[in-house]
C-alpha cells in the first residue's frame, strides 16, 4: 500500500536514493560501526545528487521539494542504519531554523553550503544539567557592541565531531520571568574563537553517528549570527519541535519493520526439534503480533504525515506517534532478538546493532514521559 502523500515522482525518487545507498552506504556501514564515524565524503555524495536539504528554494540549490521526499529520504536512511540519523537531523531538523527564522543574508551565505555537504550543522540544547527542561539552561549569551559573548557547555550533540555550523541555544536575558523567555537561538561557526569540541561521546548503540560535547568560553559570536528575534528562541523551538519528533517516529517504524523482516526471514530457515522455528505455535503468534502493531504504525503514522504536509497543528498527534512508535520498535527489538536465540547476540547477525540503535528513539527529541505530559495536558485542557 502506497501512502496518500507520494506520488510517482516520490516512488522514483526512492528508487534513486535506495541505489546510492546501496552502492555509497552498505557496503561500507559496517566499517563505519567500527571506525565509530560516517566519512564526511558521504555528506558531499550525497549533496551531488540532490539529497541534502531538497526542500530548499531552488535560488540556494534546493528543488522545492515537499516532506515527501524528506520521509523517502529519512526511511531509506534507516534501512542501511540508524547511524545515518544525522543526515535527517541536518535536513529536516536544523537547516529549518535557518530557512524559517533567519535573514534573507544568512540564507544566501549558509543554506548553499548546506545542500552541497560542504557544511554540516548540529543544534545544541541539551545540557549535563538541562534536557527535557529547555528553560533550565545555563549556557548564556551577553550582548557586547556587535557581539554576543557566550559561555557555556552542551551534550550529547548529535553530528558534534563533523559540525560546521551549530546552532545554539543560550539565554541572551538570563533574568527573564519567566525564565524561557530570555532564550535565543545563535549560530556558531566552527572557527569561533573560545569555541571547543569536547570528546566524541561512547554511546551504547548508533556507533557511526558522531555525538561530542561542546565548549563555550568567552566566544564572541557576530550579532548577526542570531537566528530570528532575541527572546524568542523558546517558541521556535517549539514550532519545529513537530517536525523533530515526526523524523524520529518515521525512523522507529522503519526500523521496526526492517527487524520484523530480518526476524521473519531467519525463523524460515533456523531448524530446532526437527522443524523450523516457523512452525512453531509461539513462533507464529510472536510474529502475528508484531506485525500487527507495526502495521498499526504505518498506518497511524501516515495519518499524520499527511496532516503535517497540510499544514496542521497536530503536536498531540505527533507526540502520539514518537511515544507510542518508539515503544513499539523496542518491544519489536527485544521480541526479534528472542526469536533468534543465542545468534542474536552476535555481532555478525543485524538484529544486535538494530537492538542497540533503538532504546534512544524514545530518549532524544523529547522523552517518552514528556510527549504523554503533552498529550495528557492537551487532551484535559
Amino acid at each position: 500500500m502506497t501512502a496518500r502523500y507520494l506520488s510517482e515522482e516520490h516512488v522514483m525518487f526512492r528508487k534513486a536514493v535506495r541505489k546510492f545507498l546501496e552502492n555509497e552506504a552498505v557496503p561500507f556501514f559496517d566499517q563505519w560501526e567500527k571506525n565509530r564515524m560516517i566519512p564526511r565524503d558521504l555528506w558531499i555524495k550525497m549533496g551531488e545528487q540532490g539529497f541534502l536539504c531538497p526542500w530548499a528554494d531552488e535560488k540556494y540549490g534546493g528543488v522545492n521539494a515537499d516532506f515527501g521526499y524528506s520521509v523517502v529520504l529519512n526511511e531509506e536512511l534507516e534501512r542501511i542504519g540508524t547511524g545515518l540519523v544525522g543526515v535527517g537531523l541536518h535536513n529536516d531538523i536544523v537547516v529549518p531554523y535557518i530557512n524559517t527564522y533567519g535573514t534573507e543574508e544568512q540564507k544566501e551565505r549558509w543554506l548553499p553550503k548546506c545542500i552541497t555537504g560542504e557544511m554540516i550543522t548540529a543544534i545544541a540544547m541539551t545540557e549535563p544539567a538541562a534536557g527535557s527542561d529547555l528553560a533550565g539552561i545555563q549556557t548564556t549569551a551577553i550582548r557586547d557592541g556587535d557581539t554576543y559573548i557566550l559561555n557555556g557547555q552542551k551534550t550529547f550533540i548529535t553530528n558534534g565531531v563533523h559540525a560546521d555550523l551549530i546552532i545554539v541555544v543560550a539565554k541572551t536575558n538570563p533574568d527573564a520571568t519567566p525564565p524561557h523567555k530570555g532564550i535565543s537561538l545563535l549560530a556558531v561557526e566552527v572557527d569561533t574563537p573560545g569555541f571547543e569540541r569536547g570528546r566524541k561521546l561512547e554511546k551504547i548503540g548508533l556507533h557511526s553517528q558522531d555525538t561530542a560535547e561542546l565548549f563555550f568560553d568567552d566566544a564572541r559570536v557576530p550579532a548577526d549570527n542570531l537566528i530570528g528575534e532575541e527572546g524568542k528562541g523558546f517558541y521556535y523551538l517549539m514550532e519545529k519541535l513537530q517536525q523533530e519528533r515526526l523524523v524520529v517516529a518515521i525512523g522507529a517504524q522503519v526500523a521496526a519493520e526492517e527487524m520484523l523482516n530480518m526476524t521473519i526471514d531467519y525463523v524460515k530457515e533456523r531448524k530446532a526439534f526437527g522443524k523450523e522455528i516457523a512452525r512453531f505455535q509461539n513462533t507464529q503468534f510472536k510474529i502475528a503480533e508484531m506485525a500487527t502493531e507495526i502495521k498499526i504504525g504505518r498506518s497511524f503514522l501516515d495519518d499524520v504525515i499527511h496532516r503535517h504536509m497540510d499544514g496542521e497543528d497536530i503536536v498531540t498527534e505527533v507526540s502520539m506517534a514518537k511515544w507510542w512508535i518508539t515503544d513499539m520498535a523496542r518491544r519489536t527489538a527485544t521480541e526479534c532478538m528472542q526469536l533468534h536465540g543465542g545468534y542474536g547476540y552476535m555481532e555478525e547477525y543485524p538484529i544486535a546493532r538494530r537492538y542497540r540503535d533503538i532504546p534512544v528513539a524514545s530518549i532524544y527529541a523529547g522523552t517518552n514521559e514528556i510527549m504523554k505530559n503533552i498529550i495528557a495536558k492537551n487532551i484535559l485542557s
